[in-house]
């Protein structure tokens, strides 16, 4: 059997878990091929997966929609990162007699770095770090978090997490989604509240939100010009929520105190982006759950899929 491993940027799959029991498997062993870079061109991802049984796939790293799915006969189980990947046409696959699981996840990492991007933004990090580096001394007065609202749009595994911190910091946090109770978030120390109201009273302002059809484009125009002009925005979720264009209109004219981003609408980033110059702005490259120990988890979640597979055992199914 053989396995192909996607997008494995920094060549670390088959060092964050045992691959053995796959590899030496007693009655199937299987051959594991490691791919670091990325291809996003369908018929070149077929040529890349045709030879293959099996395909790893990081998060939503690379879509299989139903055209590369239903190009490749001889695959059988495709393995995906975390929990949910709504980047793979399971229909597709299930019509295709391949089988679609998942791993375990964690939502700790996610939740630091999008701290991580706060605090970047606030006490202006990166322009005092270059200054240092360049001679220079104190060149910008940062901000203050205690006192002040942290709204969080979603308030999941993750967004919990981050309300936990904003509490800790002595910040009054607000959260909005389409189903949130005031009981839900009061026990996660929040306050349940509208979504404009949210962003017009929030200094900070993180989302935490899945990618969907309600929430695609959610932050646009309208939304972006209720936020304070010197609010911060997060985004650690997914890109496409918080609408491209508007936020790099509403950057070009002086809105919004700082934004990070850590998610994008095309992935990886291309060079020559507006996104990597617009003033302003705090950029990684969706490192959320890049983690020694998010990395573990999933890919000893893979060797555990698909040992189960080969052993002809129930897995979990996305």
């Amino acid at each position: 059997m053989r396995i192909a491993v996607l997008d494995d940027y920094q060549g670390v799959a088959l060092t964050s878990a045992d691959w053995s029991p796959v590899i030496d498997h007693p009655t199937r062993p299987c051959m594991v091929d490691v791919f670091r870079n990325h291809e996003a061109e369908p018929g070149a991802l077929v040529a890349r997966l045709e030879a293959y049984d099996a395909v790893v796939v990081m998060r939503e790293r690379t879509p299989l929609p139903r055209e590369v799915l239903t190009a490749l006969p001889r695959l059988r189980l495709v393995v995906t990162t975390g929990r949910r990947n709504p980047s793979i046409d399971t229909a597709a696959a299930e019509a295709a007699g391949i089988t679609v699981c998942g791993t375990e996840s964690r939502a700790a990492a996610p939740a630091e770095l999008t701290w991580a991007l706060v605090l970047g933004l606030a006490r202006n990090l990166v322009p005092e770090v270059t200054a240092m580096r360049d001679g220079g001394w104190q060149t910008t007065v940062g901000r203050d978090l205690a006192g002040h609202t942290l709204g969080l749009l979603g308030l999941g595994r993750i967004g919990s997490q981050v309300a936990a911190v904003g509490r800790a910091f002595g910040m009054e946090v607000v959260a909005w989604s389409r189903n949130l109770t005031a009981e839900r978030a009061s026990a996660v120390g929040a306050r349940a509240a509208a979504l404009d109201e949210v962003l017009a009273t929030s200094d900070v302002v993180s989302v935490h939100l899945p990618l969907a059809a309600e929430t695609r484009g959610l932050v646009g125009d309208r939304e972006l010009a209720l936020m304070r002009p010197d609010a911060l925005l997060v985004n650690t979720s997914r890109g496409p929520i918080v609408d491209e264009a508007a936020l790099l209109a509403a950057l070009d004219r002086g809105h919004l105190g700082g934004v990070g981003l850590d998610v994008f609408d095309q992935e990886p980033l291309p060079a020559q982006h507006p996104l990597r110059t617009a003033p302003r702005t705090l950029l990684t490259p969706h490192l959320g759950y890049v983690t020694r120990d998010v990395y573990a988890t999933f890919f000893g979640g893979v060797v555990e899929d698909v040992t189960a597979y080969l052993d002809g055992v129930p897995i979990r199914l996305l």
